[in-house]
């Protein structure tokens, strides 16, 4: 898929960056990160421009996230008793992503993008939490901004060697998102039981 994944970039460009990350957001296998790297790999070698692909890869990530929001929102556990097989998502993925959207809050919207298996299934979660479409959109967007810039800048500054460590980077990125993410929900358990203290 990885192959085919950069071939369709290559003669396609742009067009094929924006449905490549729809359709993976949403569930298909596509390897995201992959897409991401090699396209600031495309910048460095100038094939493409940053700005124009930037936009393309926000708005890929920010439509197929929206539409696994609307899934979840409008369909719930019926759409992945449905259509799940088509997209390979089990109910214990989904049950999977609602402890982390729950645990993390709506940071989980966020940081999920880093969170390999999680991404698309932490907007699904928050649609059949029933999240209001203004917090989704503040939470899940900055997320979007922020890991398409992350991957994107990899590619860029590492050029050649973008594929020889797209994958280790990846890693410790997921661990420090992780990390990252207890750290601030223990830092809020700790905030609402200090409150409650001092009543």
């Amino acid at each position: 898929m990885e192959q085919h994944v950069i071939a369709w970039i290559t003669q396609y460009g742009y067009l094929a960056i924006f449905l490549l990350l729809v359709f993976g957001i949403v569930g298909l296998p596509v390897p995201d990160e992959t897409l991401l790297t090699f396209t600031g790999y495309l910048i460095y070698t100038g094939h493409l421009r940053f700005p124009l692909a930037y936009a393309t890869a926000l708005a890929g990530s920010g439509s197929g996230i929206t539409i696994s929001y609307w899934l979840g929102r409008t369909f719930g556990m019926m759409a992945i008793h449905r259509y799940g097989r088509w997209l390979r998502i089990r109910e214990e993925h989904v049950r999977k992503a609602q402890k982390f959207f729950e645990g993390a809050g709506h940071w989980g919207l966020t940081f999920g993008y880093f969170v390999p298996g999680v991404r698309h299934l932490t907007a699904f979660s928050a649609g059949m939490s029933g999240l209001k479409p203004h917090f989704f959109a503040i939470f899940a967007y900055a997320g979007a901004c922020i890991w398409v810039a992350t991957f994107m800048t990899l590619g860029y500054f590492l050029g050649e060697r973008w594929h020889e460590v797209e994958r280790s980077v990846h890693g410790w990125i997921s661990r420090g998102v992780i990390a990252s993410a207890i750290v601030l929900a223990a830092y809020v358990a700790w905030r609402v039981w200090r409150r409650k203290r001092s009543r």
